[in-house]
């Protein structure tokens, strides 16, 4: 009965190390691939991140983002010890990419061809029409183009766990999130004033609030709303806000 016993432990001890080794297996081969993966897009990115001269400062601002998430892009494959972490250096490289084609659109140039869609890009929706709103005293504005006071881009998606719409505004509101990895008070505030009622943009602050950004809003609003918000096109005002690319 003993040596039964010392059978199934030495059995059962050579399955589990045998699964280990598949298991190890695979995850080699998985981030072999996603590290291939990886390396094309940031290498897409490299080829294309210092040939444009910026004309603008939308293109200039554009061009900056592109180059800085080539170069984390770079660190982060450098890094990469598993599937999950090559997977993140290649969406910096496609973010980088977005960039690079705003940077395109924003000196009238043809974009270029399609890029796979970012992680949380689809649920965070896009700006669909131009908004300048009043937050804490500074005038922040939305725009679904570029223009002379909507230079900073933004390809959509989720920053430190909330969806961020993509499109064009007057500041990049949502850095401090990224760099700080966590959202200050007066966020969903914000949030709500600048995307109530946009059809591109169908869920509430509250979604925005707890991250999952996915109750439709179903809505849609003209003109003044009872934020304080304008909605259309505002024309060029005091503050340097405009409609298109004039100003540039």
């Amino acid at each position: 009965m003993l040596w039964w016993l010392i059978a199934i432990v030495i059995v059962s001890v050579a399955a589990l190390l045998y699964l280990r080794a598949e298991q190890n297996k695979r995850d080699a081969r998985d981030l072999e691939q996603a590290q291939a993966e990886a390396r094309v897009t940031i290498e897409r990115l490299g080829g294309q991140v210092y040939q444009l001269s910026p004309r603008n400062e939308a293109a200039r601002q554009a061009l900056a983002d592109a180059s800085e998430r080539y170069n984390a892009a770079g660190g982060q494959i450098d890094r990469a010890t598993s599937a999950g972490q090559a997977h993140l250096a290649k969406q910096s490289a496609l973010e980088g990419l977005y960039y690079i084609r705003a940077a395109r659109v924003a000196m009238d140039m043809d974009p270029g061809p399609p890029i796979p869609a970012l992680d949380g890009q689809e649920i965070a929706g896009q700006v669909d029409r131009q908004r300048i709103v009043e937050h804490n005293g500074r005038r922040i504005a939305a725009s679904p183009a570029p223009s002379a006071g909507t230079p900073n881009y933004f390809p959509g998606g989720r920053v430190a766990g909330r969806p961020v719409p993509a499109g064009w505004y007057s500041e990049p509101w949502w850095k401090p999130a990224l760099i700080a990895g966590a959202w200050g008070a007066g966020s969903a505030l914000l949030f709500a004033s600048l995307f109530t009622g946009m059809a591109g943009v169908g869920y509430t602050a509250q979604a925005f609030e707890n991250g999952t950004g996915e109750d439709s809003l179903g809505q849609g609003d003209e003109g003044e709303g009872t934020d304080g918000s304008w909605d259309g096109d505002p024309g060029l005002d005091d503050h340097g806000f405009d409609g298109g690319f004039d100003g540039f």
